[in-house]
């Protein structure tokens, strides 16, 4: 590995580590603040914040299934740092680069509430769509997840992806 893929990966684990520092300090402030109390009004009848202990997985799904939550997380986890460590340390991936840290920072922040606490804190709350009720990580994993998709379907081409090509990494290096 070059020297420039390893600044580039050192980059990805601090952008990493100071998301899910965000994203923990955030679900304290929500504990200590937001436990046990009435709902905080940040805009009327729109938004608000209100703590609540998700036992489940995105939307409330498979309630109390802690340890299939975890499986499928790194499972999630060794996917995406395969990706880090096969992509170019290029700037044509910079974005790829910022965008799989944070949604990494997202799920080991979840991870990491499932694992003390037996529960994921959530205290975002869209009321004006009823929407459930979610934190920081979760909007690392979904904002970022999201430009991806828009970033592979709209701008990256399919010759910017050969380096995930296993039999075309393997004929370069006989060569």
């Amino acid at each position: 590995m070059n020297k420039k893929k390893v600044g580039m990966l050192v980059l990805d684990l601090l952008i990493a580590l100071v998301l899910l520092g965000v994203d923990q300090f955030t679900k304290y402030l929500a504990i200590v603040h937001l436990k046990g109390q009435s709902a905080i009004i940040l805009v009327e009848d729109v938004l608000e914040l209100r703590y609540l202990e998700n036992r489940g997985s995105a939307f409330g799904m498979l309630q109390n299934q802690k340890v299939f939550i975890l499986f499928v997380g790194c499972v999630f986890l060794a996917v995406i740092l395969f990706f880090l460590l096969k992509m170019p340390a290029t700037k044509h991936f910079a974005i790829v680069h910022v965008s799989l840290a944070a949604v990494i920072a997202g799920g080991l922040g979840n991870m990491i509430d499932r694992l003390r606490f037996d529960y994921v804190v959530d205290f975002i709350s869209f009321v004006l769509i009823h929407f459930p009720i979610f934190n920081v990580a979760d909007c690392y994993i979904v904002v970022f997840t999201i430009l991806l998709f828009l970033l592979f379907l709209f701008f990256y081409k399919e010759k910017d992806l050969e380096f995930l090509n296993f039999k075309q990494n393997k004929y370069r290096e006989m060569k």
